[in-house]
Order: C-alpha cells, then sequence, then structure tokens
C-alpha cells in the first residue's frame, strides 16, 4: 500500500548525491581488465546505485524520515521508534546507519549526507 502526503513547512527534501554511484562506475573499470565478471557485477551496481539516487527522495520531516519514489510514499520511519543513527566514515561517507526498536537499516548514502546529518541532528540528536 502507498501513501501519498503533502510536504509541509518543515520537511527538508534532501538533494541527490551521485558521488557513491559514480565512484562504483569508474572502480568497475579497471576491474574488467582484471576480472570480467567482477567488474562487470560492480558496474552494474553502480549503474542501479545510480538510477535509485535519480529517482529515490528522503525527506526529513517533523516526526519522521520518508522515502518517496516520484510522489508516491514508499516508506515511513517515524524517529519516536529510532534508538540510534550513524554516518560512517563522515570524511568519505558512504553508508547511513539507523536502528529501530525492531530492526536496523542501512542506506547506501544516495543523497546530500551533510544536509542528513544537520537535519537529523536536529529532528533526533544521537545520544
Amino acid at each position: 500500500m502507498t501513501i501519498s502526503t503533502p510536504q509541509s513547512a518543515a520537511t527538508v527534501q534532501l538533494a541527490p548525491s551521485y558521488t557513491l554511484p559514480i565512484t562504483i562506475v569508474i572502480a568497475a573499470i579497471p576491474l574488467l581488465l582484471i576480472q570480467v565478471w567482477v567488474g562487470l557485477v560492480c558496474g552494474l551496481f553502480g549503474l542501479f546505485l545510480m538510477i535509485q539516487a535519480a529517482t529515490l527522495r528522503l525527506q526529513l520531516g517533523d516526526t519522521a524520515l520518508d522515502i518517496y519514489r516520484g510522489e508516491t510514499l514508499i516508506r515511513c520511519f517515524p524517529y519516536a521508534e529510532w534508538q540510534t543513527w550513524r554516518i560512517f566514515w563522515p570524511s568519505v561517507p558512504i553508508l547511513f546507519y539507523f536502528k529501530e526498536v525492531k530492526s536496523i537499516h542501512f542506506l547506501p548514502i544516495l543523497f546530500d549526507p551533510k544536509m542528513l546529518k544537520s537535519g537529523l541532528e536536529q529532528r533526533f540528536p544521537n545520544q
């Protein structure tokens, strides 16, 4: 079931970042010379992440992190259920981790990591 909701005034939509997908695609080129299958898999994964960066949008609302594809809400993560969050390797951010009461989530950084960090520090300060 998908839900479509209007964007509130306090909602921040994160800008897409293509740094990680482009880096993976570029790294796949020399891998093609060493091991064709490994290079192809890495290249396809990089292209997949590039498509995801182009189509998905993360929005930091007052009460939840929402993931949209176009205008359709595909997943909502209420901050009330969060226990902690972290951006791995802040100098070269590649992975966003957050833990809810019943599950953990890892998301590749396909959006502006500085906007994500500042937005989450305002909405859900990490202890």
